[in-house]
């Protein structure tokens, strides 16, 4: 039973425009180039092959996410962009520069910052040292500049401004949250990797972290969501991508995936038909 192929011929949901770097509209609003371009993506753990010909775009400005079940990949993706593993083929570019072989601080002081997957504070640091880590790749910022960045994010994450002088280790799993995400936002990013940041909490944190992340890009921040809470991730996304097994199955506006019947559907389909931008 063909489930993704069928998926992938609903004409309702209109493929991307083809090419890197062209000028894109999304219910009426004007889109920069790509600010980060994948191509044919390759990646494997030993003899696993992870990631399979994965190719995506995220434009300047925009909330994309990467919905898919356990083991599609999204993470294997993320750690991917954030050269923390080096794919075997393919090309990931941020701007015009191409990241493969390129080091994750580098990458970092490039304007790409990643809050992985299970939170990873250092536990046995205070919120306001973690924080502080943060700006580890901005050399040239005063001390003035990142004491001000940091009271950016106790003004996003007020909770955080409480817990200053507490270790890490010590928080609610919805601050521990908090606090990746604002360790990420301390490098000043251009580009901001969340992986599954709704994980393990509460409903009402959920909303507090997705309402932060629409707040962060409405202020100038592009983001790359990974996430399995797939109706969360479409209601705040522009644009959407499925990956199964590795392989991206489905794309297009996060609206028009969102609205249709059969969407989860493709997490559970064993046939597919690759989408890939040319």
């Amino acid at each position: 039973m063909a489930i993704i192929s069928n998926l992938c011929n609903i004409k309702h949901i209109p493929k991307l425009k083809k090419g890197f770097g062209s000028i894109r509209t999304w219910q009426g609003r004007n889109l920069k180039k790509s600010m980060l371009h994948i191509k044919n993506l390759n990646t494997k753990y030993g003899p696993i092959h992870v990631l399979k010909n994965v190719s995506l775009h995220v434009d300047q400005g925009e909330i994309v996410s990467i919905i898919g079940a356990n083991g599609a990949g999204k993470t294997t993706l993320l750690l991917s962009i954030s050269g923390l593993i080096n794919p075997v083929s393919g090309d990931i570019f941020f701007e015009d520069t191409r990241l493969n072989g390129t080091s994750p601080s580098k990458i970092v002081s490039m304007g790409v910052a990643h809050a992985p997957e299970g939170r990873q504070v250092f536990s046995p640091l205070t919120v306001l040292e973690n924080l502080r880590l943060g700006a580890y790749a901005r050399k040239d910022a005063s001390g003035t500049e990142i004491q001000d960045d940091i009271e950016k994010v106790y003004d996003l994450f007020p909770r955080l401004r409480e817990r200053r002088d507490q270790t890490a280790g010590t928080l609610s799993g919805g601050e521990q949250q908090m606090l990746a995400i604002g360790r990420a936002m301390m490098a000043k990013p251009r580009l901001l990797l969340l992986d599954e940041p709704s994980l393990g909490l509460a409903p009402k944190l959920v909303e507090v972290i997705m309402k932060t992340v629409v707040d962060l890009n409405n202020e100038g921040t592009t983001v790359l969501l990974v996430e399995q809470n797939a109706r969360k991730a479409l209601e705040i996304s522009h644009r959407a991508y499925v990956l199964e097994t590795g392989r991206v199955t489905l794309q297009g506006p996060a609206r028009e995936l969102a609205e249709d019947s059969e969407i989860r559907r493709a997490y559970l389909g064993k046939d597919y038909k690759d989408l890939s931008e040319r």
